[in-house]
């Protein structure tokens, strides 16, 4: 386990996007456009992360 963080932040729609990119999405926590969240940086995360990549903004955490 890592304890590095990412901070995921939705910046663009989820409506009329593939189901396992909407799921990618809500699995990360992300609901409402502009929303952000820490997330650890880990595999599985980072697999949401580019299945959805087009629709979030990510940075470096704490």
């Amino acid at each position: 386990m890592t304890d590095k963080q990412l901070k995921v932040t939705l910046v663009r729609s989820l409506h009329g996007q593939l189901q396992n990119i909407a799921a990618s999405a809500r699995g990360l926590g992300l609901k409402r456009i502009h929303q952000s969240v820490m997330v650890r940086d880990t595999r599985e995360n980072r697999g949401m992360i580019n299945a959805a990549v087009h629709l979030l903004r990510i940075e470096k955490g704490a």
